[in-house]
């Protein structure tokens, strides 16, 4: 069980009188000197326009320190408020911040400030924030290609969001996005709509709690490769629990309630081939392709190698993505834990991407193995035949224990991204199965691939239960204590 440790939060003085603004700017003073900072005292009102509203805002959270929302009501926002370090922003009881478009759309409600030059802010609380999207839902990438969560951290360490609510996602934002991170809570969050609900980019050591979900696309995004419209930066997500979450069913649907996305790639030579979202290593930084996802496929002359920014060379458009360099990106040590599964959908997949939006694996390169991956008291609850667990990359071993599957196998899938795969223990141990009849409980269809399935201390619900293997153009070894595989 990851345990993960947070700074304590700044002790609560008395109610201080607001500074006041001096002429042509805003006044700052040491948190410590603050107290509580009221944002009604900087004019934040229901009775405001959304555009007064962002700034009186804007010059509260500048205090730093305990900032508050205590007046119920629906507040209009039409720009993003931008949160420093050493901050603890809570919002009262029925406090609402209503998304509009008085200023045209916008992206993030809430982001921190080192989001922009790329330097970390550090011990940010944001409690009992509640988003009503309102269709404001748009990807404009101000502040860095490739974020746009509703609430977003981009170079954050000591993170906190807890009741977080969001229940109208569109189509084109997250709820809640973190990328490149240390020490990152999320604590008690309901998230409804149609993308993702929290999206992890790079970072360690995280826990995602006591969270409801209802979303069309995935629950939970891993993600530590991405599309290049995805995630602002690329790398390893890892050290982490997902715990006491459910999955609430949908008519409608399609990702996953959890995604682990890895990838690879290469360092750039004259006359490679790239396409939407291939990113290649020079000069020190990595660059990706950002283009349209139409399949197309370019032959790169010239060397990118400019510092910030997007530049096009032979046709791409090369955008700069971070100069700490690393060749793979994937997930490592974490574990699911308490997880109820309610919709029929495929629950986890671990993969690559190999499509016109995106190729997470360039032919040649170093392969990222996923590695330490735990799945303990996870619960299908849904009675359709579905995957619970999708592998389409390289990965070491996945664990699974007291968890209760019904009719939902265990898949490996080719995708042409790479010709070995290497091979993978699956180990279950005190599991209840609860299908009554035959059970296709691993999946093979990659060629060569070796599986190793261990099973002990299962649990038959039905004297029907049969489980069985499907070793495809590879071999699969058994130690089993099922019913139709060991005895």
């Amino acid at each position: 069980m990851l345990i993960v440790f947070f700074a304590a939060a700044p002790p609560l003085g008395l109610a201080a009188s607001p500074p006041q603004p001096a002429p042509g700017g805003d006044t700052t003073q040491p948190a410590a000197a603050q107290g509580i900072t009221d944002a009604a005292d900087f004019g934040f009102s229901p009775a405001q326009t959304g555009t007064e509203n962002t700034k009186s805002l804007q010059r509260a959270v500048d205090q730093a320190g305990t900032v508050v929302v205590t007046r119920p009501g629906t507040y209009s926002i039409s720009g993003t408020v931008y949160v420093g370090s050493n901050t603890s922003l809570t919002f009262g009881k029925d406090v609402f911040l209503k998304k509009v478009a008085e200023q045209g759309p916008f992206s993030h409600v809430l982001l921190n400030k080192g989001a922009i030059t790329k330097s970390y802010d550090t011990h940010i609380t944001i409690d009992g924030l509640q988003i009503i999207v309102n269709g404001v839902d748009a990807r404009m990438f101000k502040e860095a290609y490739g974020l746009h969560g509703q609430l977003a951290f981009f170079y954050a360490k000591d993170i906190r969001i807890l009741h977080f609510r969001c229940l109208d996602l569109g189509r084109l934002q997250y709820g809640i996005q973190v990328c490149t991170f240390e020490d990152l809570l999320v604590d008690d969050v309901i998230i409804k709509g149609l993308k993702d609900g929290v999206h992890l980019g790079r970072g360690k050591r995280f826990a995602i709690r006591n969270g409801v979900f209802e979303t069309f696309d995935d629950a939970i995004a891993l993600n530590g490769h991405d599309y290049a419209v995805g995630n602002p930066e690329l790398g390893w997500i890892e050290d982490g629990v997902v715990e006491h979450c459910q999955d609430l069913a949908a008519a409608k649907t399609t990702g996953y309630f959890c995604r682990i996305l890895a990838g690879a790639w290469i360092d750039w030579h004259p006359g490679m081939e790239v396409q939407q979202s291939d990113t290649v290593v020079s000069q020190g930084r990595l660059y990706r392709v950002q283009a349209k996802p139409d399949g197309k496929v370019y032959k790169s002359i010239t060397r990118p190698t400019h510092a910030s920014g997007a530049m096009v060379l032979d046709g791409i458009h090369w955008g700069v993505v971070q100069s700490d360099v690393t060749y793979t990106a994937g997930v490592r040590n974490v574990v699911f834990h308490d997880i109820s599964l309610q919709k029929a959908r495929t629950s986890f997949s671990i993969h690559f991407d190999n499509d016109q939006y995106s190729r997470s694996y360039y032919p040649g390169a170093q392969i990222p193995v996923q590695q330490g991956i735990t799945f303990d008291n996870v619960r299908v609850l849904n009675e359709h035949a579905s995957v619970f667990l999708s592998i389409a990359t390289p990965v070491d071993a996945v664990t699974f224990r007291n968890c209760i599957l019904r009719d939902n196998r265990i898949q490996f899938i080719g995708n042409n991204a790479m010709h070995d795969y290497g091979p993978t223990l699956i180990e279950m141990v005190d599991c209840t199965f609860e299908h009554p009849g035959k059970m296709e409980l691993v999946a093979n269809g990659v060629r060569g691939k070796q599986i190793v399935l261990k099973t002990t201390g299962s649990i038959e619900l039905s004297d029907k239960f049969l489980a069985a293997v499907d070793a495809g153009g590879g071999a699969i070894a058994v130690d089993s204590d099922l019913r139709g595989l060991g005895k």
